[in-house]
């Protein structure tokens, strides 16, 4: 019923889905964004599409597509169901759209969990939900740190190379609990600032260094920080997936707790100690490393329960014209998972999510619309993966891009959709991710031809750069785009207050909804932008590349994995 009125009018406006086209001239590679074919693509974009998708899939019929929900497995439906609509052929498993990601719900079981400190003053026991909260361990239904002495290590950040370096004066952290806070310097670069954010990252560098649990907190004045959410949030558990053996993604059995701390239990833990908290903000704020052991010692169990969720990505592939590179694939993202059902606010215990990320899925279709519009495909193959749980860590897109349906090496280059911000016309971009490789050159060519100015990251506080599913694509080794509305509204309207009231106000709440004030047009500009840069990549001979000497391209560009950074957990 959610989906019939709008996959009809969805089918009756297709384009492009008749037999696959001729096969350009040999050696012959058009990057003209003037195309007569091109244009006929974009044409296919429209802004009523646009809001035709989100509508559907952020209504309230599909609960919030929440994880192993019947609300969840709709709106797949009705992205399966618009794909064959514009002719799109199945990527996924055994000739299907789909790709199973086994997942593992983890959750702190609270009655039976806790967290004391131990100061002069005398032991106090914190209470969970108001001073703490705990990530439930996906390796042991119970494990405890017992009295154990405390270090302080600034941000938790070694990253010499960069300048930087909390560790460098650390005291030994062997069998101790490690405290830091959250985020990293402000005189680190943008990019390179989200990664050293991850706590899983941060956890990484405790646990080589000896630790035996963590703990982290957060500056009164952090943007990100909201513990209401936080907490409303940690109820639904937290997830990895699991591998053929059993084995969940996340978890390391020396770490054997994890506590996020409120502004109360920081003040707990620093009790009496030598350095007041005004002195380690003061000290973060300049980006001056510290590290020194705390007069105080902790205990921590943390209880979990678990359970086995199925659910899935769908994969949906546009055939490119050229003999060779058709087998090389620029492929399109977004998440269509949200919260579900879920802590009530206002009487509406639906979050909707039809920002984050409605709005991505229904670019992404419209993409996969134009490049089917295309009178002649494009040399490479395009595929368009819509995944799960990106809300819970990014998992559906990391276990795609270790596990993808189609051989590992012939994926080229990643552009991820996600909350790209529609709340005014699109006049300007932020493309995280461009600076580090070859994709500079191509998203640069496609927002000059629509009129559109590339600018600066507004907001490095918010980490953007690790907190979407293109960073599952970064961290084995292939190039990435995730492009952003910049804060241009063309009138008097402030974009960044704009942006900032979202963040505070909607985001992850059950007013995500279709009652915002949308700019569709700015959706179809966005689904424009997008489609036009991976034409452009899918058309060159020659592979993206990192650029010479690139932090991320070092890092990751032989296909290394690292620590599982977070995209919903512990950021």
């Amino acid at each position: 019923m959610v989906l019939g009125f709008a996959v009809l009018a969805l089918v009756s406006g297709c384009q492009g889905s008749g037999s696959a086209p001729a096969s350009p001239q040999a050696g012959v590679a058009s990057t003209n964004l003037d195309d007569p074919g091109v244009k006929t693509a974009l044409e296919a974009i429209k802004p009523d599409l646009i809001k035709q998708h989100m509508s559907t899939l952020a209504d309230d019929k599909l609960e919030g597509r929440g994880l192993g929900t019947a609300g969840y497995d709709q709106a797949l439906s009705y992205v399966e169901t618009t794909l064959k609509s514009y002719g799109v052929e199945p990527a996924g498993e055994n000739g299907t759209f789909r790709q199973r990601v086994p997942l593992r719900n983890s959750a702190v079981v609270e009655a039976a969990s806790f967290l004391t400190v131990t100061s002069k003053a005398g032991t106090r026991t914190l209470a969970y939900g108001v001073d703490y909260m705990l990530s439930p361990d996906h390796l042991r239904e119970k494990v405890a740190i017992d009295d154990a002495p405390v270090a302080f290590v600034g941000y938790g950040v070694s990253a010499p190379a960069l300048g930087y370096d909390d560790y460098a004066a650390a005291p030994d952290l062997k069998g101790k609990v490690v405290v830091y806070l959250s985020g990293a310097p402000a005189s680190l670069p943008s990019n390179e600032r989200a990664y050293y954010s991850s706590g899983a990252v941060k956890d990484a560098e405790a646990v080589k260094r000896g630790a035996i649990g963590t703990i982290s907190f957060t500056s009164a004045d952090d943007p990100r920080f909201r513990w209401d959410v936080s907490v409303a949030t940690s109820k639904q558990g937290s997830f990895a997936w699991v591998d053929a053996q059993g084995q969940p993604s996340r978890g390391d059995a020396a770490l054997r707790g994890s506590a996020s701390l409120n502004h109360s239990g920081a003040a707990a833990l620093f009790a009496g100690t030598p350095t007041p908290l005004a002195e380690v903000f003061k000290a973060a704020a300049a980006s001056k490393p510290q590290a020194f052991d705390l007069p105080t010692r902790v205990s921590v169990t943390t209880s979990s329960s678990r359970k086995d969720i199925e659910s899935a990505n769908l994969v949906g592939r546009v055939k490119g014209s050229d003999p060779q590179l058709q087998n090389e694939h620029v492929v399109y993202i977004a998440h269509v998972d949200h919260f579900g059902r879920g802590v009530a606010m206002n009487g509406d215990d639906i979050y909707n999510g039809a920002h984050d990320n409605a709005s991505g899925v229904a670019i992404v279709l419209e993409i996969a619309h134009a490049a089917m519009a295309l009178p002649t495909r494009s040399r490479r193959s395009a595929l368009f993966l819509f995944v799960t749980a990106e809300e819970r860590g990014l998992l559906g897109s990391d276990y795609f891009a270790r596990h993808p349906t189609v051989p590992r090496d012939s994926l080229v280059a990643d552009m991820t959709l996600d909350m790209p911000f529609l709340f005014h016309p699109l006049l300007d971009i932020v493309p995280y991710g461009a600076q580090h490789s070859s994709l500079m050159a191509p998203v640069t060519k496609a927002a000059q031809h629509l009129g559109i100015g590339i600018g600066e990251d507004p907001i490095p506080e918010q980490v953007l750069f690790i907190r979407s599913d293109h960073f599952s694509f970064v961290r084995q080794g292939i190039p990435s785009l995730f492009i952003k509305s910049g804060f241009k509204t063309g009138d008097a309207r402030d974009g960044g207050q704009i942006n900032a009231a979202y963040r505070r106000d909607v985001y992850h709440k059950p007013n995500d909804d279709m009652s915002q004030p949308f700019d569709f047009e700015a959706g179809a500009q966005h689904a424009r932008l997008n489609f036009l840069t991976g034409w452009l990549v899918a058309q060159e001979t020659t592979r993206p590349a990192w650029n010479s000497g690139d932090f991320f391209g070092q890092l990751f560009g032989g296909a290394a994995s690292s620590p599982q950074t977070s995209g919903g957990q512990r950021p």
